[in-house]
């Protein structure tokens, strides 16, 4: 259903995972001008479910179901309704045009302060902006959408209409195969830098450990650190801001946490981390050397435990000898990897239990998960308080249980119910 003229060169899913990675770009961007001009952002979205689109991109943003209709029809449905709710100057934006930057933006809502209507021309013949300062229905009826003859049309309508519209910079989108060159050449450099490395943590009241944890990351040097958290009743949000975090409020759910921490994320390296596991000292070297190794997709740490107790040693070197024999790390070894495949993959699945398992399990089908020579050290406080072979029992249970096809709500309520001390 998307990018479809770009199926016979990428296939169906290749389609998509380009799709993905045009609107993370493209909110990206948005959310960068608004921020830094205070100018109100909304996602129109395809379809009804609000929950799905919060899974993929986060809570902080504002979604909106979009009109039915073909192309025009959404488009002016989209900007009525904003201006009946006293927007004095809206602007529309597709997610398929790479090149966008916070220049364009700024200079459409400039020219709206002068004249009613503004487009952002595309090199194809189309647009990949337009702008208004009232509504116009008529100037998105009977428009040719996907030739090249959709701005000429549109300029044409504005002439009929008796408005004088303003141009910003023509740029490239990204519609037909002949585009694909121009696009993999813009990114090769972007994604060739592993020294850009987003460290997202999921949190829910860990202030006991966050701030150890949030210690270890900075001598590493981030690009940025991101806590996303699920309505912490402790001073967890404190901690984090206060070590220059940026906090992003989430729902629950550490897979829906740690996608919106990647939808706001603007390294091209993404390291997701629990908030009670420490990074070795020289984290940021193990990251680079694991995704440069020859066919890796992916990385992880090797596993270690920060205190001693009975059965520590045999959980260490079993955990080590499955995700090295097997590539089948958890994420309290800190899994990392490229935005960019991240963001292709779809992120975490929507899942209430197993979800680093289960993402893990889609990158070994695309190459190996290399674990790196230094230690993640994390919090024994669960083996400790359950007891090393219980606490394995259970978490072998839920992998043989996920495997059975056993309903994720169902496993998660188990799980939980066996986690409580007795």
């Amino acid at each position: 259903m998307v990018k479809s003229r770009l199926i016979p060169a990428l296939g169906a899913d290749g389609a998509v995972c380009l799709h993905r990675r045009l609107v993370l770009r493209t909110l990206r961007t948005a959310h960068r001008f608004c921020r830094d001009h205070r100018v109100d952002l909304e996602i129109r979205f395809a379809g009804d479910d609000i929950g799905l689109m919060q899974h993929w991109l986060g809570d902080s943003w504002f979604f909106r179901p979009q009109a039915g209709g073909d192309l025009g029809y959404r488009m002016s449905a989209a900007l009525a309704e904003s201006f009946s709710e006293g927007s004095p100057a809206t602007v529309l934006i597709g997610s398929d045009c790479p090149d966008l930057s916070s220049a364009e933006l700024a200079a459409a809502f400039d020219a709206l302060r002068q004249q009613p209507a503004v487009f952002g021309p595309a090199a194809d013949g189309g647009y990949y902006l337009v702008g208004l300062t009232q509504p116009q229905p008529r100037l998105f009826e009977d428009i040719p959408w996907g030739s090249n003859t959709v701005l000429a049309r549109s300029l044409e309508r504005t002439r009929e209409l008796g408005i004088s519209p303003a141009l910003v910079q023509t740029l490239d989108d990204l519609d037909r195969p002949e585009d694909l060159p121009a696009w993999k050449q813009r990114i090769q450099a972007e994604e060739s830098d592993l020294t850009q490395v987003s460290v997202i943590l999921p949190t829910l009241n860990e202030a006991a450990h966050l701030a150890r944890t949030l210690n270890s990351i900075r001598i590493g040097n981030p690009h940025e650190i991101l806590v996303v958290d699920a309505g912490s009743s402790d001073d967890t949000r404190a901690i984090a801001a206060a070590a220059g975090a940026q906090v992003i409020p989430s729902g629950k759910g550490r897979a829906r946490q740690m996608n919106a921490g990647a939808a706001s994320a603007t390294g091209q390296v993404l390291l997701f981390l629990h908030a009670d596991t420490r990074l070795p000292h020289d984290w940021p070297r193990a990251v680079s050397d694991a995704l440069l190794h020859p066919n890796a997709v992916a990385g992880a740490f090797t596993f270690a435990l920060d205190q001693d107790f009975a059965g520590r040693r045999w959980i260490e070197w079993t955990t080590r000898f499955r995700s090295t024999r097997f590539q089948r790390p958890y994420g309290d070894q800190g899994l990392f990897l490229a935005r960019a495949r991240f963001e292709e993959l779809g992120g975490f699945a929507n899942l209430p239990i197993m979800e680093d398992y289960e993402l893990t399990q889609r990158l070994r089908r695309l190459g190996r998960i290399v674990i790196a020579d230094v230690p993640a050290i994390t919090s024994g406080r669960r083996w400790q308080r359950l007891g090393w072979f219980r606490t394995t029992l259970i978490n072998q249970g839920v992998i043989a249980g996920f495997h059975l096809g056993i309903a994720p709500d169902r496993l998660a309520r188990l799980y939980r119910r066996n986690s409580t001390p007795r």
